[in-house]
């Protein structure tokens, strides 16, 4: 029997300037565990669905310029924030009346009191920030895409991707347990590998990987998701000349709207 519930949830394209000129940034992607029944042996970003913790009303005081935020929006930031501590220990937070974010010697001890408590659910977000006394850089994620699963597929999420410039001196590993694999890749060098049958890309990933590659630069491709009408895309299955294709809106702001399937 198939699930008629789409669960919401929330993905982060972790960004990075490179120094060369035709390869202006990478993003960081794991690969999904084999043994986990949702984008299993995948090449994806960090990400996962919300959890109910991620709503505690007090988290909200707990986030760098969050006032113009509204609740839902809030929620599935602070999300994207820990599942991306949770599955590749980098953690967009600050200490109160600091700019920056924190660095790895800040962030070493956090991780070993609280990333295992938290993949384990021991222990929620709102219990670190508070313990730590940090404010979650909310105002660090900007909006890049919105994808609901196509209601064909027996596990459905409505997922709210961000991205955002990776902290400069954290270090971005995968957790072995979600993620059995990871790897710092350009977005055209992750396509190139996933046609040559290296990975495994889902049609979400696949789009959005295009997307990114447009981008000159880490800003110019902030800038372009700052600047463009996210839409929600769920995909459909349709027919043409016989064979069925994947299709999206044509307003989705994606350059390709059909893959055979």
């Amino acid at each position: 029997m198939r699930e008629s519930t789409i669960r919401p949830a929330t993905t982060v394209l972790l960004l990075r300037p490179t120094v060369l000129p035709a390869t202006p940034l990478e993003v960081f992607m794991v690969v999904r565990n084999h043994q986990i029944d949702s984008f299993s042996g995948a090449l994806v970003f960090p990400g996962g669905k919300l959890e109910s913790a991620d709503a505690a009303p007090m988290l909200r005081e707990r986030c760098s310029n969050a006032a113009a935020i509204g609740d839902e929006e809030l929620v599935f930031r602070i999300a994207g924030i820990r599942e991306a501590f949770e599955e590749c220990g980098v953690l967009l937070a600050r200490h109160r009346d600091e700019a920056e974010l924190l660095s790895a010697a800040q962030l070493a001890p956090i991780t070993a009191r609280w990333q295992a408590r938290l993949n384990s659910n021991e222990a929620g977000i709102a219990e670190l920030v508070e313990a730590e006394d940090l404010l979650l850089a909310v105002d660090c994620l900007v909006p890049f895409a919105h994808w609901i699963t196509p209601d064909f597929v027996p596990k459905r999420f409505d997922t709210k991707f961000y991205a955002a410039v990776a902290p400069v001196d954290q270090l971005a590993l995968h957790d072995g347990s979600e993620s059995v694999d990871s790897l710092w890749i350009t977005p055209q060098q992750a396509l190139a590998e996933a046609q040559a049958g290296l990975h495994t890309l889902v049609f979400a990933t696949e789009q959005n990987l295009h997307l990114l590659s447009q981008a000159g630069n880490v800003e110019q491709a902030l800038e372009a998701a700052r600047n463009r009408r996210i839409v929600a895309v769920q995909p459909w299955l349709e027919e043409i000349d016989g064979v069925r294709h994947l299709r999206i809106p044509a307003d989705a702001g994606y350059a390709r709207t059909s893959m055979p399937r």
